[in-house]
């Protein structure tokens, strides 16, 4: 099943999602330990029609994860009283293919503020999260 098709834009819940996938800044991306701990992060993201990118630094406990256990969860917050919840699940892989974050243009245009509240400029940025992350998403559930 194509992410199109978890998605439908024509209910109040897959309007909702979309327009989060647009216009949040962070996503919880839960990957899995060794040990079987679910391991919940706030990350930046892009929205890519049918999937997830996300950047991250090399060497960290995300990426031994990932090694052991593609498997993962990506959720929004879910409002301040728990009436937006939305929550993807499927697999990572890294992506070889994606261009560094300095030169993906949707990501610098959502991210370049952020960016330079981090005191850091986009090319020092993609030097330091240089790995790319991609999430096809295979099911979606919330209200």
């Amino acid at each position: 099943m194509g992410v199109n098709m978890l998605i439908n834009p024509n209910t109040d819940f897959g309007a909702r999602v979309l327009r989060r996938l647009q216009h949040e800044q962070a996503i919880w991306l839960t990957t899995v330990g060794a040990d079987g701990t679910p391991q919940p992060n706030p990350v930046w993201f892009v929205w890519e029609s049918e999937s997830f990118l996300i950047y991250t630094q090399p060497g960290t406990h995300r990426l031994k994860h990932i090694a052991h256990n593609p498997k993962v969860a990506l959720h929004f917050d879910g409002g301040e009283r728990g009436e937006d919840v939305a929550v993807f699940t499927g697999e990572v892989q890294i992506d070889a293919d994606a261009p560094p974050a300095d030169a993906h243009v949707a990501y610098l245009e959502k991210y370049r503020d952020g960016i330079e509240r981090l005191d850091t400029t986009p090319e020092s940025f993609a030097q330091t999260y240089s790995v790319a992350l991609r999430i096809i998403p295979k099911k979606l559930r919330g209200f």
